[in-house]
């Protein structure tokens, strides 16, 4: 009686587990380099400095995610006008992905180039808008983009499909902004994207972020909105320095349960007489 059967069995089974392993670490592998090339991408098209202007400190966090397929295309950007007023902006993309990334990338210099034509926020986002659907692609993004006169204290915002922002004053105020708003970017053509002007005091602060800092499977949204609102009540009163003001609100993306892209971009204001 033959005995060869089930070790030649044995043998095919082991090959074809071995075969699967392979498969499964190089598909694995790959994985990890689309993940590496879209944190590469996100962090190469992310300012590497920031505007220096008299009174006005800005601070910046960025935490991108490092698992599975949720590396998406949160940015910021900071920027001076060709006026001397500066450009600020923060959004987030549609999508986990390289393609998200490189879309971000499209939509940054889409903002900055436009801006250099026409500062005013609402002409802005709509340019951009109508840009990203010349272009033909199924994505679309959250933004707000604003126009800041540090020396007159003077913010002008829009938003496109956005989260709201927080501010706070040194006297003790502070909350959620409720401008009116537009949709998202790259949805459809021609809409308007009304603007609101804000007086900024000496010691207050602006605090713009995306969705990975303040919700989550965790955490509602407006529960980690109503934490960044006390961060920045606590620090416009105490006169915290605004950087400190960034890494508290980051850390917050620690507790909404979920691996997701996070910034976070604070604008303070000093008194008129500040040095930068």
């Amino acid at each position: 009686m033959s005995r060869t059967g089930p070790t030649d069995d044995g043998d095919e089974l082991l090959t074809r587990l071995g075969a699967l392993t392979a498969q499964a670490r190089a598909q694995a592998e790959m994985q990890r380099s689309r993940v590496e090339l879209a944190i590469a991408l996100q962090r190469g098209m992310l300012p590497r400095d920031l505007p220096v202007a008299r009174r006005l400190h800005l601070a910046v966090r960025y935490t991108p995610a490092c698992q599975g397929l949720n590396v998406g295309g949160d940015w910021y950007d900071a920027f001076t006008l060709g006026d001397g007023r500066i450009g600020l902006a923060i959004g987030d993309v549609q999508g986990h992905n390289i393609e998200a990334a490189a879309f971000m990338g499209q939509v940054r210099a889409g903002l900055r180039a436009l801006a250099s034509v026409t500062g005013e926020p609402g002409e802005v986002l709509a340019r951009t808008n109508d840009l990203l659907l010349s272009l033909g692609s199924d994505l679309f993004a959250t933004c707000t983009f604003m126009r800041l006169d540090p020396c007159a204290g003077v913010l002008e915002s829009a938003r496109a499909g956005h989260l709201p922002c927080v501010w706070a004053t040194a006297d003790g105020k502070s909350g959620v902004t409720e401008d009116e708003g537009g949709p998202p970017l790259g949805v459809q053509a021609g809409m308007p994207y009304p603007v609101t002007r804000y007086e900024l005091t000496t010691g207050s602060v602006f605090v713009l972020l995306t969705d990975g800092v303040v919700e989550g499977p965790s955490v509602r949204l407006e529960e980690g909105l109503d934490q960044v609102t006390r961060l920045a009540g606590i620090a416009a009163v105490a006169g915290m320095d605004v950087d400190a003001l960034a890494a508290a609100v980051i850390k917050g993306a620690e507790r909404v349960g979920h691996d997701d892209d996070a910034a976070v971009l604070v604008v303070g204001l000093d008194g008129p007489d500040a040095q930068p």
